[in-house]
């Protein structure tokens, strides 16, 4: 009995005991529950913080741009080329009032459709399970989140598309092209019927300038006897940069000729007319010249060459630095109305600015043109060159 009864004492103890520790550990893993989940909210809360800080801060770096900076990069965009023509933007709305042009990519199938499904950079556009961003003024591929990576340099690696799309200065282009043929078109009837006849209505005002190019460029450069095989070109490439130019004084936005593509695909048909209408002396004088001794001809044949080269990069640079620079010039005498409004007042600024803008319109004009003879004249003179019979005597 004795022995039965400490049994029962010690089990007895042992339950007790192990009732204790487990309602030890269930109280500890209650407050290691509690403690946790007060950590978690806490590292939520502190998360959501830094977020909205973060947030905070950068609305803030929004909203304290300066007036210069937006200028810059209005007169930024205004240069760059575009897939929409945007004529006016809200800041406070972000809305932007222009009309989208199409935009055609080929990327495992053709995709045509209008930029304005980009909604200016705001929204991915998928088609066909393959998803783009407009980032930059550039297309690329992305994911269904539209991340963009970016390389060592920070310029973004994502795959680009084979992008034929109508943009801006494309637009421009066809347009302007149109309306040369609409122009000409009157004054092209009226020769047909005959040399003498005086063209009627506009066309009259062309004809002077066809004459100038004939008579100040095309003769004296190429030859009576040659210049006539050459005259569709040049007057061509006259009124398209001089109407290009023309056009980008207009609130319209374009600026054709101060894109360095436009300037570069202009030089090579320079380049192309010259070398290709190039006769056998021309080429003698580049690579062989006569009258100059043996030695001298192996070191001036690769300066010829390059010389050559040079020419249509001359071309290509004076007409896009000269059309960007008053491009950019008006921009910031325009932007004058903003810029010094608490200090002038707005009518003082208005007129200030109203006063130097119209005056340097005005000169740009009288620049549109001499950017136009400029380039008629030099590729008139390159093509002289290579077709003139030199007397080597």
């Amino acid at each position: 009995m004795v022995t039965l009864k400490k049994s029962l004492n010690l089990l007895a103890a042992v339950i007790f005991t192990a009732m204790s520790v487990f309602s030890y550990a269930q109280s500890s893993g209650k407050e290691l529950e509690t403690t946790t989940q007060e950590l978690e909210q806490s590292i939520d809360e502190s998360l959501q913080n830094s977020v909205a800080e973060t947030l905070e801060a950068a609305a803030a770096d929004v909203g304290n741009t300066t007036q210069a900076e937006k200028i810059a990069a209005h007169i930024q965009h205004h240069l760059a080329d575009d897939y929409s023509f945007v004529f006016f933007s809200d800041e406070e709305t972000g809305k932007n009032y222009g009309f989208p042009l199409p935009v055609i990519l080929i990327d495992n199938g053709l995709h045509v459709f209008m930029s304005s499904e980009f909604d200016f950079g705001d929204k991915l556009v998928e088609k066909a399970g393959q998803f783009y961003r407009l980032y930059h003024g550039k297309i690329y591929k992305t994911d269904a989140q539209g991340h963009i990576s970016y390389d060592d340099k920070g310029f973004p690696s994502n795959e680009k598309p084979i992008d034929l799309s109508i943009t801006k200065n494309v637009a421009s282009l066809l347009f302007t092209t149109a309306l040369l043929f609409v122009m000409f078109l009157g004054l092209a009837k009226t020769y047909k019927n005959g040399p003498n006849n005086l063209p009627k209505g506009f066309a009259r005002a062309l004809e002077p300038l066809v004459i100038y190019v004939r008579d100040e460029m095309a003769i004296p450069n190429i030859g009576k006897d040659k210049y006539k095989k050459f005259m569709p070109y040049l007057l061509s490439v006259f009124f398209l940069i001089f109407l290009l130019n023309l056009l980008g004084l207009t609130p319209l936005g374009f600026n054709v000729t101060g894109s360095i593509t436009v300037t570069a695909c202009l030089a090579i048909f320079t380049f192309f007319y010259t070398q290709f209408s190039g006769n056998k002396d021309y080429w003698k004088h580049i690579f062989w010249m006569p009258g100059v001794p043996a030695p001298m001809k192996i070191m001036l044949a690769p300066i010829e060459v390059l010389g050559a080269l040079i020419k249509p990069f001359s071309l290509m640079v004076r007409l896009f630095a000269n059309i960007t620079a008053g491009h950019s010039i008006v921009f910031g005498l325009i932007s004058i109305i903003f810029i010094m409004k608490e200090a002038l007042g707005v009518a003082g600024a208005t007129g200030v600015g109203f006063f130097l803008s119209t005056f340097l319109v005005c000169l740009e004009i009288l620049v549109a043109f001499l950017q136009a003879f400029i380039f008629t004249m030099l590729s008139s003179l390159f093509i002289g060159s290579a077709v003139a019979v030199h007397d080597e005597h």
